[in-house]
This record gives C-alpha cells, structure tokens and sequence, in this order.
C-alpha cells in the first residue's frame, strides 16, 4: 500500500463545524480501498473512521479537528 503523510495545517476550515483534507481522485484513488490514520501522542497511528465526500475529480476527507496522520491506499 502507498501513504500520504498529513499534519493540521493540511486542513481547510470548510463550515463552523468541520475541516476538510482535499485530494484529487488521481492522487490516492477513488477512496473505495482508503485508510485514514491519525498519530497518537505516543507516535503510533490509530484507525479513524472519516467521512469522505466526492466531488467532480476530488476527494474530501471530513473531520472536526484538524490532526497529524496518514491515508493509506492501493496504487
């Protein structure tokens, strides 16, 4: 599997209660094989559940806080 490092300043504030993570479908697939990591305190990384939204050539990955993690994903 191929990963994209993140940090919180990879988030865009998308309404009052969310931030969003915006990546073009060509960069990590369709989303149907995507697996969202957030780095704990510790270092490791925990599996989150995040909504995805699709729009046009994009993928949006919805969260309420921005945080470090990484998506992991097919090529």
């Amino acid at each position: 599997m191929a990963q994209r490092i993140f940090s919180k300043e990879d988030f865009t504030k998308s309404n009052e209660k969310e931030y969003q993570l915006e990546y073009k479908i060509s960069e990590i697939d369709e989303g149907s094989d995507l697996i969202i990591e957030r780095l704990t305190e510790k270092g490791d990384y925990e599996v989150v559940q995040a909504p995805l939204r699709k729009s046009n050539d994009k993928v949006f990955i919805i969260w309420d806080t921005p945080f470090e993690g990484r998506i992991l994903f097919d090529l």
